[in-house]
């Protein structure tokens, strides 16, 4: 064999190598982030709400929120939540996530700002991985945003 015919054979070997390296890299990677990203918990929560839909809104919270959910529920009956939920929601134009914090390995900080027609607010969101996947534990007050122009007007 000749050495030009070694050097092909050589480089023909060191591509292979280099490819089922990364296409074995690009498998395991997808497999470790198939788990949904914490953000989905807010956007499921804020369908579950806008549609008046107790069961998934109810399952994107864990802990102490979520026996406090289920306490108001109680005390308004499901139908009175549920039209409360679609009510408080129907003037919602948008939502922006900011990308998560991580606290702990566990636990992530989200910042959210909604969007109104005449205002945004801001509020912090606490997700925390369990078992079940990504729930919402707790949340800071909405701090309201005064807006100098309202969502929807055409600017010149």
């Amino acid at each position: 064999m000749t050495t030009a015919r070694k050097a092909q054979v050589l480089t023909i070997l060191v591509l292979s190598a280099a490819l089922a390296i990364a296409a074995f890299r690009a498998r395991t990677g997808a497999a470790a982030n198939s788990d949904p990203p914490p953000q989905d918990v807010i956007y499921n929560m804020l369908d579950a709400a806008r549609e008046g839909n107790l069961a998934p809104y109810l399952d994107s919270y864990t802990g102490q929120m979520e026996q406090s959910l289920r306490k108001s529920i109680a005390e308004s009956g499901e139908p009175g939540f549920a039209k409360y939920l679609r009510e408080s929601n129907a003037s919602l134009k948008g939502i922006a996530l900011q990308e998560p914090q991580a606290l702990t390995g566990r636990e992530v900080k989200v910042r959210v700002e909604y969007v109104f027609h005449d205002r945004n607010e801001v509020q912090f969101l606490y997700i925390e991985k369990t078992a079940r996947g990504w729930k919402i534990t707790r949340a800071d007050t909405a701090e309201r945003i005064k807006t100098s122009v309202p969502y929807g007007t055409l600017v010149p």
